[in-house]
């Protein structure tokens, strides 16, 4: 038994050993493949070394040929521009004692060119911007010919500068019509009838035109002035022949009416009130309606009164005089203290009647200053805002602040003004109703006492 089993762990043994040897023959062979994959790729990045290397080798002999090639270039423009400099200084003294021959050839010449040249820059600008342009185009081109001229001009030149001045004085003295092309002011243009005034302006249908010397284009002011004028022009251009007609004209070409349409109109400075401006003018348009209310009413009642004094012995009670007689017939049998009484009582309920309403608009007078001047610490509050945010480097920011300062001013002594004027109107027939009751009712109560005493 032991044999056998002594026999079974040798064979074990043996079995073992073999399977040992075999892993370690299976990893010998995975080194050796290993160690042949890591020559093979040697071998490759070597041959890709060289590659790179010979590849750079002519890379820079190509840099070294360009660098030369550059060297050789820039040396050749250094000569060149050596030369070029010298031939420059050359050509300076040709060119200098060209000028002192052309000088002594041109002699006297030389005086009229300069003056020709002056006469022309000093006119350029004029007839270029002058109205008559609009009618004669194109006679500011010679001027700037001969402006920037540097060779003495020519005969027929000097006579288109002669002919351009003597155009600008001849028709500066005229009126003439003629058609022309006249941009409106949403860009479309069309032909239309254009009077020219000398060289101060041009007038159509619509009214004032300016022309654009930058455009060498007619166009409508943006705004035009007061409809008298705009009126007077009209009247002017579609005169008859021989027919005299008053115009206005701008004696600087239209400089004025171009400032004249940034003036702001009537309806634009009540805007700039603001809101202080909308209710004192709202205040005024009450004040003023229930003005007319009480003067239409005081009117009225004035008739009444006085259409009751031509027949004192027929009471009415449509009228106040007339109640009060009433008031008399109905109390004939008292005595003096209480007849008096009554007609106290009765002159008493027709004042407020009267008087209905005319405390209102002194009230309405006294407050319109006070919005005024409310308006105006409003105004100032804002610019120093304004100036504080802005500086005071430009005006234009603070003119809205203002404008709204002065404009409520205005306005609240405007409100005022009038209804001052109204209330002491209305004032006065109330006061003259007043005084023909008061008057009546003495004489009825000095006429009752007298029967009494009687």
């Amino acid at each position: 038994m032991k044999k056998v089993f002594k026999g079974l762990v040798i064979a074990a043994t043996v079995t073992l050993s073999a399977g040992v040897c075999l892993n370690a023959a299976a990893d010998t062979a995975k080194l050796d493949q290993l160690l042949e994959q890591v020559k093979q790729s040697r071998t490759a990045e070597g041959r890709i070394n060289q590659q790179r290397e010979k590849e750079f080798l002519a890379d820079r002999a190509d840099k070294q040929a360009l660098l030369n090639r550059a060297k050789a270039e820039f040396s050749a423009e250094e000569s060149r521009g050596r030369s070029l400099t010298q031939q420059f200084a050359d050509n300076e003294g040709k060119l200098g004692a060209k000028e002192a021959e052309l000088v002594a050839a041109q002699g006297t010449l030389g005086e009229m060119f300069g003056i020709v040249r002056g006469a022309a820059t000093e006119t350029i600008g004029g007839i270029a911007m002058s109205n008559i342009s609009a009618q004669y185009k194109g006679r500011e081109q010679l001027l700037k010919k001969l402006a920037e001229a540097k060779e003495i001009p020519e005969i027929n030149e000097l006579e288109e500068l002669w002919i351009a001045l003597q155009t600008e004085m001849t028709e500066s003295a005229k009126v003439s019509k003629f058609e022309g092309n006249v941009v409106a002011l949403d860009g479309n243009s069309a032909q239309a009838s254009v009077t020219r005034v000398g060289a101060f302006n041009l007038i159509s249908d619509g009214g004032y035109l300016v022309f654009n010397a930058d455009t060498q284009e007619m166009q409508p002011l943006v705004k035009q002035p007061e409809s008298f004028v705009v009126s007077a022009a009209s009247a002017f251009k579609n005169a008859a022949a021989g027919e005299v007609k008053p115009v206005y004209i701008d004696p600087t070409g239209g400089n004025l009416l171009r400032l004249k349409t940034q003036e702001a109109t009537l309806e634009e400075q009540f805007h700039q009130g603001g809101t202080v401006g909308y209710v004192i003018t709202t205040l005024l348009g009450i004040g003023l309606l229930i003005g007319l209310l009480r003067f239409l009413a005081l009117t009225a009642a004035s008739s009444g009164v006085n259409a009751q004094l031509k027949n004192l012995s027929n009471p009415s009670e449509k009228n106040a005089l007339g109640r009060i007689l009433k008031v008399y017939h109905d109390n004939k049998s008292v005595d003096v203290e209480n007849l008096e009484l009554k007609l106290d009582e009765a002159i008493m309920r027709e004042t407020p009647d009267i008087e209905k309403g005319i405390g209102i608009i002194k009230l309405i007078a006294a407050v319109g200053p006070l919005l005024g001047l409310l308006g105006t610490v409003i105004g100032m509050i804002g610019a120093f805002q304004v100036i504080t945010l802005h500086g005071t480097g430009d005006p234009k920011i603070m003119a809205g602040q203002i404008s709204m300062a002065l404009v409520t001013t205005v306005m609240g002594l405007l409100c005022a003004l009038p209804l001052l004027f109204l209330h002491a109107m209305l004032q006065t027939k109330s006061n003259s109703i007043l005084h023909v009751l008061d008057e009546q009712s003495a004489g009825i109560i000095a006429a009752h006492a007298e029967k009494e005493k009687a």
